[in-house]
């Protein structure tokens, strides 16, 4: 199925690893020009590499998404190579929950940078190229602790949660100029920090996805190309009445829809 992104100007932030990665590659294979953003240089070029041995156009940019100046030379750069953007691809994100009393200010301000100001940003530059191309994309990836946190939990399902709220809100003010903008709220997905969780308990990494997936009705843990297939799938002309909405990504984990 022709998913209609040939030509097609992506960013994608946290893109050298897990969903950020597996999406570039997915939507590259769709025919996308693919920009790839995230701190570190060695593995943004990794990520590069890969895309155009798969033969994509693509762009490596170092920054961090959480300082604005980073945003604005990152969208500068990416419009300056391709001309436009047409999808932005919010992932950029860590997992931060701690206790409530022993999560300082410090961390709430650096979880709300990273993952709620950095989208903000990135979509309030990358909406007027989209506006002058006639329409474009914006997925936010989420989780589905935004939906239904639990205890010890902050500050990642708070700053989720504004995530949803600023999914929401865009779509309805943008719809009329065909920018569609949703998000993919995540549950448990294969991903660096579970292997860096496993190395520091001395287990094998499977071992650890075994065990966390005992509350997971799928009786398994997601992959990340399961996240970029409905990442290019919102992406595309098929989700074209599509917008202001979540989608569960978690193998029926959430109790709420």
């Amino acid at each position: 199925m022709d998913l209609g992104l040939r030509d097609r100007v992506a960013l994608v932030t946290g893109g050298t690893q897990g969903i950020g990665r597996a999406s570039a590659l997915r939507l590259a294979a769709e025919g996308a020009r693919v920009a790839v953003a995230a701190r570190g240089a060695e593995g943004l070029e990794r990520t590069a590499d890969a895309l155009r041995a798969a033969g994509a156009e693509a762009l490596a940019v170092a920054a961090d998404v959480s300082r604005a100046e980073d945003c604005t030379r990152l969208v500068a750069d990416v419009v300056g190579r391709f001309g436009r953007i047409d999808i932005l691809v919010n992932n950029a994100g860590t997992s931060a929950t701690g206790a409530f009393e022993a999560v300082d200010d410090a961390t709430w301000q650096a979880d709300f940078d990273l993952k709620l100001f950095a989208a903000v940003r990135l979509a309030r530059l990358a909406i007027p190229h989209m506006q002058r191309a006639g329409g474009g994309r914006i997925i936010n990836i989420t989780n589905i602790g935004a939906k239904q946190p639990r205890a010890r939990s902050m500050p990642t399902t708070v700053t989720r949660a504004a995530g949803l709220a600023l999914t929401k809100a865009l779509s309805k003010e943008y719809a009329p100029q065909g920018i569609l903008v949703n998000t993919i709220c995540i549950g448990l997905v294969r991903a660096g920090q579970h292997q860096r969780r496993a190395a520091q308990r001395g287990v094998d990494v499977e071992t650890l996805y075994a065990e966390m997936a005992k509350d997971i009705p799928l009786g398994r843990v997601g992959d990340a190309e399961e996240v970029a297939n409905v990442v290019a799938f919102l992406a595309s002309a098929a989700a074209s009445y599509v917008t202001g909405t979540s989608i569960n990504l978690d193998g029926g984990t959430s109790a709420v829809l």
